[in-house]
């Protein structure tokens, strides 16, 4: 097999996958499922790709939010695309950053929207429905209290929040003890999000107990 085939596979191929099971209290409310890959340009070495899909469907109506998010190698955000399949409002976020800012256009029936956020320092990509993204949250975690601003583009907002690494905890996996590697994400409309992690820097679990809310990956099939 010729060399540019084999990096060409390597990049066709998954870092991580999975679905996240999305509950309130105890109650299912929805599905992500999300896709991790090295971006155009390089294996690591441009930077990631992540792509989710998150289907609400316990209500009506059914939302789907669809975003594809690409940062760099630093895993500061490159560049959003993002689509917001509800019938009420269907949207497309895209957002791009240059020079030092983040700018976000919301694109509407009938409206169009542009933003602009600072997006100097440790800067992440979230939104309060798609929890995938707060893996590259999860990755800025160092020794001691990291400072990390994260824009929201969905919701129009800029929060500065802190990020710290509190080791190895035991938890619960899927009912099962466990011990993964938990990451705080404290500040903003959420208060308090926790994150588990395994060895291999995955995200297998959030919590954010102000909204009685948790996102556990499902068991591999």
């Amino acid at each position: 097999m010729s060399a540019p085939l084999l990096v060409l596979l390597a990049l066709q191929a998954p870092l991580d996958e999975g679905t996240l099971l999305v509950r309130q209290d105890t109650a299912e409310i929805g599905r992500e499922a999300f896709r991790l890959s090295a971006a155009p340009g390089g294996v690591g070495g441009a930077g990631w790709t992540l792509a989710s899909t998150v289907r609400y469907d316990r209500t009506r109506p059914i939302v789907v939010l669809n975003p594809i998010l690409q940062v760099g190698p630093d895993s500061a955000p490159a560049s959003l695309e993002y689509t917001v399949a509800d019938p009420r409002e269907p949207l497309r976020i895209l957002g791009q950053l240059a020079r030092g800012r983040f700018t976000v256009r919301l694109l509407g029936r009938r409206t169009e929207r542009a933003r602009e956020f600072p997006a100097a320092g440790r800067v992440v990509v979230l939104d309060d429905s798609v929890f995938a993204l707060y893996l590259f949250a999860g990755w800025q975690a160092g020794p001691g209290a990291m400072p990390v601003t994260a824009i929201f583009p969905r919701g129009g907002r800029r929060e500065p929040l802190v990020v710290q690494d509190l080791g190895v905890e035991a938890t619960t996996l899927n009912r099962d003890a466990a011990s993964l590697h938990h990451v705080s994400v404290t500040g903003g409309a959420n208060q308090l999000v926790h994150l588990w992690l395994d060895r291999a820097g995955r995200l297998l679990k959030l919590e954010i107990p102000s909204r009685h809310l948790t996102a556990e990956r499902t068991p591999a099939s």
